[in-house]
């Protein structure tokens, strides 16, 4: 490696202007749900408006995660990062001014294709701006921590502008990340595009799609009415679509998700976890985030303090985590992350409507940070056993599995507390009362009953979420239990082959 191959100082304020829409992603979600509260009260949202508000991002994000990589590798990557970077900035803009729920969604819908873009292009280009082995391992691990920096400091900042300002301004606050982007990038950071990459087959991009919007509008449906003919045919609908896109991967040369990847213990298992893990703590946070404002009656300030302290816990498990994993098998170190995660759901099933913050916040504080094994290990799991030629897919798909599993959670526990919440207010509950529990906090004779009808709805949904977690434990110690030790296999790996007698 020569000296001119090392990295200076116009390459570092590249990885700056790559790792600000990093930060923002992961911000985005956990300042929305602060935010969800203040948002039900001004657009009176229907209950299943307020659920697409939080995920439709998500959805178009783990959609079009893997096709977005593909056009950047085609067409450039600084060209889509920058795409990504206006239809984010633009999205905030309309999302931050909605005047209903229809319009919030749409402009969300916008910022999930924005982020889609985004995603793997900061990613990617660390490799173009670091050619030396070594900066572009800190340069990598410095864009991961930038991951769990946005998680870390979402509640803290969606609190003090929620606080001093309207519920926009928590959106809002992206264009001016997102045009220091479109302004420094040029500037800063090179192009990069592969000659032999290969043109995104739409075909697959569309059934994608297709075949997760249905599957999705199927549950919350389910969980809204029943059992209908509705909810069974979008349900069917979405899962015939996914069974086509599988099997159309199957027959390309060039797919735009390789399914035979998962033919491996360790690849499928290590997503199974990290989606089990993420549908479960998707949908809790989100109710989580709603109880302490609508039942404990917090500011968004005070909530995001609350918080604060176990998205640092979060941080700071991770970091140990990998160090963890040197001596102790990677399946175990998981294994026991997500068996305090249990812990924590089991306590939030016992969370009432009066006097119930201690248990919310303990109950919190067990699982928040039992997620963190799972978040640092698992990826490295996935990209570890795909062949080096396949390295960039397992990478697109780790991170499918992410964004999809969050959204998934929000939709589906989201659902399963909206249904236990409606069941349990009385027959006279007026409408708004019936959509979202701030619809009925304006009813004096209404808001204890409809509290403690959202308690309830935690109380399952955190039960379902035990289920989840509970399964990825067994998971974990299943299909993991045989990767090794990553300290130990280095010392096997290092020592001198036995000489044959």
């Amino acid at each position: 490696m020569t000296v001119e191959t090392r990295a200076g100082a116009r390459q570092w304020l590249g990885l700056a202007v790559l790792l600000l829409p990093t930060v923002l992603l992961f911000l985005a979600m956990t300042v929305l749900f602060l935010a969800t509260p203040k948002i039900a009260a001004d657009l009176r949202p229907s209950a299943a408006e307020l659920l697409w508000i939080n995920d439709v991002y998500g959805f178009m994000m783990a959609g079009l995660l893997v096709a977005m990589g593909t056009v950047g590798d085609r067409i450039g990557r600084r060209r889509v990062l920058l795409f990504g970077a206006i239809a984010f900035g633009a999205g905030s803009a309309a999302a931050a001014f909605a005047p209903n729920a229809a319009v919030l969604i749409a402009a969300r819908a916008v910022m999930g294709v924005g982020a889609s873009a985004i995603m793997p292009s900061t990613l990617s280009l660390i490799g173009v701006l670091f050619e030396d082995p070594r900066q572009r391992g800190t340069a990598i691990g410095m864009w991961a921590a930038s991951v769990s920096v946005g998680v870390a400091v979402g509640p803290l900042v969606g609190g003090l502008l929620l606080e001093s300002f309207w519920w926009g301004a928590a959106l809002l606050a992206g264009v001016p990340v997102m045009a220091l982007v479109v302004v420094g990038a040029p500037l800063l950071v090179p192009e990069y595009r592969d000659a032999r990459a290969g043109t995104p087959d739409l075909p697959s991009v569309a059934l994608s799609m297709a075949a997760l919007l249905p599957f999705v509008y199927g549950v919350k449906e389910l969980a809204r009415a029943g059992l209908t003919l509705t909810a069974v045919a979008t349900i069917a609908l979405g899962s015939l679509l996914a069974a086509a896109f599988v099997r159309r991967q199957l027959t390309l040369a060039t797919p735009l998700l390789d399914v035979r990847l998962f033919r491996d213990r360790v690849f499928s298992g290590s997503l199974g976890v990290f989606m089990l893990s993420a549908i479960a703590l998707g949908g809790v946070y989100l109710l989580f985030t709603q109880y302490l404002q609508l039942v404990a009656g917090l500011s968004p300030l005070e909530a995001g303090l609350w918080i604060l302290p176990a998205a640092l816990a979060l941080v700071a498990v991770s970091t140990l985590a990998p160090a963890v994993a040197r001596r102790v098998r990677p399946a175990y170190v998981v294994a026991a992350g997500t068996a305090l995660s249990v812990a924590g759901y089991l306590v939030l099933t016992q969370v009432g409507s009066v006097g119930g913050l201690p248990l919310l916040i303990t109950g919190f504080y067990l699982l928040y940070p039992g997620m963190a094994p799972t978040m640092a290990l698992t990826t490295n799991l996935v990209i570890g056993s795909a062949p080096p030629e396949k390295a960039g897919a397992a990478s697109a798909v780790n991170t499918t599995a992410s964004d999809l599993g969050v959204s998934l959670g929000i939709a589906i526990l989201g659902s399963v507390g909206a249904a236990v919440y409606r069941a349990q207010l009385p027959a006279s509950a007026p409408p708004e009362a019936v959509e979202s529990l701030a619809g009925a906090l304006g009813d004096p004779a209404l808001e204890a009953t409809a509290r403690a009808a959202f308690a309830g709805g935690l109380n399952v949904a955190s039960g379902v979420a035990a289920l989840l977690a509970l399964a990825a434990v067994i998971l974990s110690v299943t299909l993991l239990r045989r990767v090794p030790a990553a300290g130990r296999a280095s010392e096997e790996e290092a020592a001198p082959e036995p000489v044959a007698a």
